[in-house]
């Protein structure tokens, strides 16, 4: 018996329309991550990015549990001498990408592959989206049941 391992360019990898409307973030964000690898194949291989290509559409419209809009905080080093840091509210209203963008980036491997594969993730705040060629299949993830 023979393991199957992968090779790069040997899995077609298809692209899938998410809509974030009402989404919970880490339960969507834990979701793309996974597809974002390729563990949600039998032809997965660590080393391979054998994912798929995700468009998230509305992520404006995402939501948090509790009180998370006031008390979580976004820091990021500037170059000056203190950490700048933001609300998720406020993240919300400038730039509503970033937040799913970010909660997804660190659900990610640590290595340069992880970069790789987030560049496969697409985030739109609005309904639209430029990749309509490619022809994107709706996918329903993080359903509450």
């Amino acid at each position: 018996m023979k393991t199957y391992m992968a090779k790069t360019g040997e899995v077609e990898q298809k692209w899938l329309l998410v809509d974030a409307t009402d989404k919970i973030v880490g339960r969507l964000a834990s979701e793309i991550a996974v597809i974002l690898m390729g563990k949600h194949r039998p032809t997965y291989t660590p080393h391979v990015d054998t994912g798929d290509f995700v468009v998230v559409v509305n992520a404006e419209k995402i939501t948090f549990t509790g009180t998370k809009w006031e008390k979580k905080k976004y820091a990021w080093y500037t170059g000056y001498t203190r950490q700048r840091t933001v609300t998720a509210g406020v993240r919300l209203e400038e730039k509503p990408e970033l937040i799913l963008r970010e909660a997804v980036r660190r659900m990610l491997p640590k290595n340069k592959l992880a970069r790789h594969m987030l560049e496969k993730m697409k985030v739109y705040a609005g309904p639209t989206h430029p990749h309509t060629a490619q022809q994107p299949e709706p996918t329903e993830l993080a359903t509450t049941a």
